[in-house]
């Protein structure tokens, strides 16, 4: 087959979180229940969340591994080496790029990318740690937003499209944070696939009680992207202790079954829950959870109409391929995933410059070699340009 030469529209690109991201605009009176920087007796430097000290990041990112230093872990991993091991072996002083926006948009120039979709590195793992204070969710993620669109904007030369950080915990909040967003022509959001942690108790993400946000986003027409994050760490009781970050230490852990189940839940929810019936507008991006639950979620959906005939306007399947778009892994069945899916509905990222994704965004074209050129140019270009537009009602 052809190969596609045009320009890629990158659908999974992240920065690098500054020094102060998560507390120029905190008030000092609540920084002890967000997120504090704090030295250990090793002189190592920390970030203590909700008065807890994470070690399992490094918020210095001094120094950084190499973008797609695992590719070989996850081509069969033929060395035998950890994650850990990979991404040792790499480390480099941060590149501007990472951190700067215009030394970003000289980048995107030489990788052959007309722009990128951004999202956080750190900040899509802080939800979890602060659940259980709602005003401080709330306040660390409008903050964060404040300084996202002061050291990257929403919409920079229309190039680079960051998402600001969107928890449901409150209603209210999530309004509050999506109106700033559309003032600054915010063309995506980012939230993490999981249970909404409210003041009441969790709930689902597709609950009523949260129509007030979806209607908005419905009638802006903007898209929502669930990224992976931190979810479900209690890992349904299992030890997972002293597994490494990634879950792809030595030892296998049933940590690697979460990316997966978290996703399913979130998306099938919304379906179940009826959200699009409510708002038809409304666009979902599915970006670095990978599709292996795709069959699984899909023969549910068939079970449930099946069984529930008349509980649905619209057969669950079809509504799930009218609503929802995927971003597969570069390592998964991507023509598989068009098969469920169908080319309309896919989207590829290269999750740069993380040691997980792709050392060069046009590595990609390896993986897909055997799809038509239409194809290569919908996945790689064409869908993700109409989920940057607000389409409006």
């Amino acid at each position: 087959m052809p190969r596609f030469n045009g320009l890629l529209f990158d659908a999974d690109n992240h920065y690098y979180e500054g020094r102060d991201a998560f507390t120029r605009h905190v008030p000092k009176h609540m920084q002890p229940r967000c997120v504090q920087w704090v030295t250990m007796e090793d002189s190592r430097q920390y970030h203590s969340i909700a008065g807890k000290v994470d070690r399992f990041t490094n918020p210095t990112f001094t120094p950084v591994s190499k973008p797609g230093v695992l590719r070989e872990l996850f081509r069969g991993n033929p060395n035998n080496a950890t994650s850990a091991e990979l991404s040792r072996s790499s480390l480099e002083p941060m590149p501007p790029e990472y951190m700067d926006r215009d030394a970003r948009i000289a980048r995107l120039n030489t990788q052959g990318l007309e722009a990128a979709w951004l999202f956080p590195t750190l900040a899509i793992l802080y939800e979890e740690l602060l659940k259980k204070d709602v005003d401080a969710v709330c306040t660390l993620y409008s903050a964060f937003n404040q300084w996202l669109d002061e050291d990257w904007g929403f919409n920079y030369e229309n190039r680079l499209f960051s998402a600001p950080y969107i928890s449901l915990a409150s209603v209210n909040h999530a309004c509050e944070e999506l109106e700033k967003a559309l003032k600054k022509d915010a063309r995506i959001l980012v939230m993490r696939p999981s249970a909404v942690f409210t003041k009441e108790g969790p709930r689902n993400p597709g609950h009523k009680v949260f129509d007030p946000f979806w209607s908005r986003v419905n009638e802006a027409g903007i898209t929502v992207v669930v990224h992976i994050g931190q979810t479900r760490h209690d890992s349904n009781g299992y030890d997972v202790k002293n597994q490494d970050v990634l879950s792809m230490g030595a030892k296998p852990s049933v940590t690697n079954f979460h990316r997966p189940r978290n996703i399913m839940d979130f998306l099938a929810s919304l379906v179940f829950d009826k959200l699009f019936e409510r708002f038809p507008n409304v666009r979902i991006a599915s970006v670095e959870n990978g599709s292996e639950f795709l069959p699984e979620m899909l023969r549910a959906f068939e079970h449930s109409a099946e069984r529930t005939p008349t509980y649905y306007r619209l057969h669950p399947i079809e509504s799930f391929k009218e609503h929802v778009w995927i971003n597969p892994f570069w390592e998964d069945d991507i023509r598989e995933v068009i098969d469920h899916m169908g080319e309309d509905r896919v989207i590829v990222g290269s999750d740069w410059p993380h040691m997980e994704g792709l050392e060069r965004p046009l590595d990609i074209l390896d993986e897909i070699e055997d799809l038509t050129l239409t194809t290569q140019q919908k996945i790689l270009h064409d869908n993700t340009v109409e989920l940057n537009k607000r389409i409006g009602i």
